[in-house]
């Protein structure tokens, strides 16, 4: 199955090539490979894999999930005749974990973090006839201080630990660009002036060279600028409501971007020298705010009710990797035909395809990162890393409205006393700021927080349905501020010492993971049910507790499919409904939005 759609969706140029499907591949379990020299032009590997799903999946070809830390991917490639005079990038959506890349046999550069995307100029190693590209890929698949998220370390998948992911697991592609040529662009709506800020960095001699700048709305043209580059890096305001009080959003038909209304203004950029166009990219934005106050988290400037369900992006087949792109879209339709406003992309830093999806059809998203499970300075240093790539990447997608670079603990297990990993949390949420003054932090979500905009609390003690003492205790906890601050529902306080609430929101951000078996599916969950009628009644159950509660002003439900040995999913692995979706939606609509006061 071949993975064709665009891979960069908010930075788009025409002139590309996609190089997923069929590589020869090769196990290096004695890591001989190099020294070998396997990354030599000629030399072939020993089996086929189709990129970009890795050999732990049906879909690669291969279907192995025992430990193989290092292998080894191999095809070659023609370039386009119309490139003979560009600069010529070959891109990697994600590698995980370490990636060593040659081209025509030589060395021409290494990447180190398994969720972020990379390139490199390969330009000056090209033969200009049949090329041919290497990776070597390094995934120790016991290192507890990677970022490694839900990827288990052991061989077999178990409790909340899945199979792991190991190489090549988004698309590999070649661009085309001038040597003068945009590298990257950010726009930060700032929806109270009605403005947006664009930055832009562009490499090359930009001697003579001008920039245009379009922002249009659903094809009306609301700013047209001509810029000349008098620097390699340029920022701009540009206004975009022009005094009209329909585009505003005081009106209930504005140009802002909600799940309700996922406006986008649509941009085009080119960079001109003499007449001849160097650049031509075609990206976008919304018209986004989002902030707290009052307790209430805001979207545009109006209390928000968040209703997410956590989504792992786990498929059967694939893993991390979508079978499609349409499978995206898919799950997003399918959360939003329940009542979902958003997700939490639990410990995976999502394919962009996903974000362009949740851009377009309206879904807000808690984007997060896969979590080193021990600390140490090093496993730090990596997640650092990690960090300022995912924001750099994903700063243009107005679904993103939080970021969560910790959770439950993970990482920094002594967080609650210690103060190394007390400071690590607090660099992470003010690191994430400094990056992105745009979204929400939250520094450690489920328990002992440190500073963070919003008390993010997990919860899985509601019991099973005849367990009555039980549901009254959860319900309890959740009924107002001080209960829910007192509250140890993991046995761990809710923040870390010497830190305490400061008024932010308080959402339950994980909880429910109702089990219902479907079919001959074997696994887990918080409590489990045995029919589709119980399935309903149990999740009605659950969800009257949180809407009782004074103080919840928002939720993340436990979860949307399946995964593995999880059978607590809304859906099936295979995306298959247990019920009637409209019984969920139903019940996600009971909650009718009040202000709620400290």
């Amino acid at each position: 199955m071949l993975r064709k759609e665009y891979p960069r969706p908010n930075l788009v140029r025409t002139e590309w090539q996609n190089l997923n499907g069929t590589w020869q591949f090769a196990f290096d379990d004695y890591n001989v490979g190099t020294v070998k020299r396997w990354f030599e032009s000629g030399k072939t590997l020993d089996q086929t894999i189709e990129v970009p799903f890795v050999y732990q999946t049906e879909l690669s070809g291969i279907h192995d999930s025992s430990f193989h830390d290092f292998v080894w991917y191999k095809r070659n490639f023609e370039v386009n005749e119309n490139w003979r005079e560009k600069r010529v990038l070959l891109h990697f959506g994600a590698v995980d974990y370490r990636a060593w890349v040659y081209v025509n046999g030589q060395y021409v550069g290494m990447h180190e973090g398994g969720n972020v995307p990379f390139h490199f100029d390969i330009t000056e190693v090209l033969n200009g006839e049949n090329e041919e590209v290497t990776v070597r890929v390094e995934d120790p698949s016991t290192d507890e201080t990677i970022p490694r998220g839900k990827q288990y370390w052991l061989e077999k998948s178990d409790a909340i630990w899945y199979t792991r992911t190991t190489g090549i697991w988004q698309t590999v592609w070649l661009e085309a660009v001038h040597a003068v040529h945009l590298a990257n662009v950010k726009f930060q709506p700032d929806l109270d002036r009605g403005d947006c800020i664009a930055e832009f960095e562009i490499v090359g001699s930009y001697a003579g060279v001008v920039m245009d700048v379009v922002i249009s709305y659903k094809g009306q043209e609301v700013v047209t600028d001509r810029i000349k580059v008098q620097d390699p890096y340029i920022k701009r305001a540009f206004h975009l409501l022009n005094l009209n009080i329909f585009r505003t959003p005081f009106h209930h038909d504005g140009w802002t971007w909600t799940p309700e209304n996922p406006n986008l203004f649509d941009v085009v950029i080119t960079l001109v020298r003499e007449s001849q166009t160097l650049d031509t990219v075609e990206a976008y934005f919304g018209l986004r705010k989002i902030h707290t106050e009052r307790g209430m988290v805001y979207l545009n400037n109006k209390p928000y009710y968040q209703k997410l369900v956590l989504d792992q992006g786990y498929w059967p087949e694939g893993l991390m990797t979508a079978p499609s792109d349409e499978d995206f879209k898919k799950d997003i339709e399918l959360s939003k035909a329940m009542g979902f406003n958003g997700c939490r992309k639990h410990q995976k830093v999502e394919d962009p395809r996903f974000l362009y999806w949740a851009d377009r059809l309206g879904f807000l998203v808690w984007g997060e990162c896969a979590a080193a499970v021990s600390y140490h300075p090093s496993a730090a240093a990596r997640l650092t890393k990690e960090w300022i790539e995912i924001v750099e990447r994903d700063f243009n997608h107005p679904c993103i409205v939080t970021w969560v670079p910790l959770n439950e603990s993970w990482g920094i297990p002594a967080v609650q006393y210690s103060l190394q990993q007390q400071a690590h949390s607090l660099a992470m949420y003010h690191l994430i700021h400094s990056l992105d003054p745009t979204r929400l932090v939250i520094s450690n979500d489920g328990w002992e927080l440190t500073e963070t905009d919003i008390c993010a609390v997990h919860n899985y003690n509601h019991g099973q349905s005849d367990e009555i003492e039980k549901y009254e205790a959860f319900k309890h906890s959740l009924a107002t501020k001080e209960q829910m601050l007192r509250s140890q529902p993991a046995r761990r306080s809710i923040y870390a010492n010497g830190f305490s609430h400061q008024g932010e929101p308080i959402l339950l951000t994980e909880y429910g993971g109702i089990a219902y078996k479907i079919g001959s599916d074997q696994g887990w969950g918080y409590t489990s049910v045995n029919n589709e009628t119980d399935f309903v009644n149990d999740y009605r159950r659950v969800m009257e507790a949180i809407y009782a509660s004074k103080i919840i002003h928002g939720f993340c439900y436990t979860q949307l499919t399946d995964v593995e040995q999880e059978i607590n999913g809304l859906l099936t692995y295979n995306r298959q409904p247990k019920c009637d979706l409209e019984e969920i939606r139903k019940i996600n609509s009971m909650w009718h939005e009040t202000i709620i006061q400290d």
